[in-house]
């Protein structure tokens, strides 16, 4: 059974908190908005599509328990709020256009004089409960399109080795995941020999998060150092890389955990097919190229202690950008809900 990152019962948000995974598994409430933020920042919930979900639901919750004295006060309520979600961390798209999405029904719904405030409610909150149904149902999707792809370029019934990066689970996500989706659809199929995933310095979410996915799936996995990443190409025969992506541009750009383009960069030269596996909602129209891509930066404690424990010697700067972008021409295909893009396709899907 996969592992449950969010929980959301009878209007009670509970999230799985990561920093203290894989030594303890404790839920922690959130009650309102200013909860979602905090979750959000300290990463104790993280991945994109799960900063969205959270975000939203954390809107949830404190609407059901809020007053409003118009539809108009409704709306202002929501904007305000949701535009503060969105300042929790930056680069990750989902949140940005869920928040737009929602505004634009808030507007619709504001404006048609059929609706009542408590309607007007009632229908904005259903909307932010199904996006957990959709993304389950969408991660699934990615699964079994990403595997077909992988296994349409091996020969027979022959068993494939996959490396991922960072995390991109269920813990990542509403359940499932999305690169991580990929090989579990593979595991299912009897097609998987093996998956790697790197430790993903500084924060270790493949070391923490997705080892200890693999870990509870039974999933034949080996841990490496990020650093390893071209002596495992070169001796172990990697079928695939598969990744998650915080955001995707026009262009097919994909920003991503640093240390994803250096892994990129790897694949090119050992002739290792390179996928990004994503939900649209990771896909931002607005923004034609990875260099408009507003990289978050992490303060350096993250680099210069482990814990509480320093590693790192006094006095030396640090910097600690969260992501990088890796150019569209390293990707052999982005792996959405609605089947395989090339690089390319990305622009026509959206811009013709």
């Amino acid at each position: 059974m996969s592992l449950r990152a969010i929980k959301y019962e009878a209007n009670t948000l509970e999230i799985l908190d990561q920093l203290l995974l894989p030594a303890q598994s404790k839920y922690v409430q959130v009650k309102g908005v200013e909860d979602g933020w905090k979750v959000i920042n300290k990463m104790q919930v993280r991945g994109a599509p799960a900063i969205a979900i959270v975000g939203c639901l954390s809107l949830a919750v404190e609407l059901q328990n809020g007053n409003h004295d118009s539809k108009k006060d409704l709306r202002q309520d929501i904007e305000g709020k949701l535009n503060y979600l969105v300042s929790s961390r930056p680069t990750a798209v989902n949140m940005k256009i869920a928040a737009d999405e929602l505004i634009s029904l808030a507007n619709t719904l504001c404006e048609d004089e059929a609706v009542t405030l408590e309607t007007m409610k009632s229908n904005f909150i259903s909307t932010i409960e199904d996006m957990l149904n959709k993304d389950i149902a969408d991660n699934k999707a990615i699964g079994n399109y990403g595997a077909q792809e992988i296994l349409s370029h091996v020969p027979g019934d022959n068993l494939v080795r996959i490396l991922t990066h960072c995390n991109t689970g269920s813990l990542a996500t509403a359940g499932y995941g999305t690169a991580l989706g990929v090989i579990r659809r593979l595991n299912e199929l009897k097609r998987l020999e093996h998956v790697y995933c790197t430790e993903t310095r500084p924060y270790n979410q493949g070391a923490r998060l997705t080892a200890y996915e693999l870990v509870h799936e039974k999933i034949p996995a080996t841990l490496i150092v990020d650093s390893m990443v071209a002596a495992l190409m070169k001796t172990r025969n990697i079928s695939a890389v598969v990744v998650g992506a915080d955001r995707v541009a026009g262009n097919g750009d994909t920003a991503n955990k640093i240390g994803t383009y250096q892994i990129a960069v790897l694949a090119k030269y050992h002739n290792v097919p390179f996928y990004v596996a994503a939900p649209f909602t990771s896909i931002d129209t607005k923004i034609l190229s990875g260099d408009h891509i507003v990289i978050e930066e992490r303060p350096e404690h993250e680099m210069t202690h482990v814990g509480e424990h320093r590693i790192a010697a006094k006095g030396i700067g640090c910097w600690n950008p969260a992501f990088d972008v890796t150019p569209a021409n390293l990707i052999a295909g982005i792996i959405t809900e609605k089947g395989i893009f090339r690089p390319p396709e990305i622009r026509k899907e959206f811009f013709v």
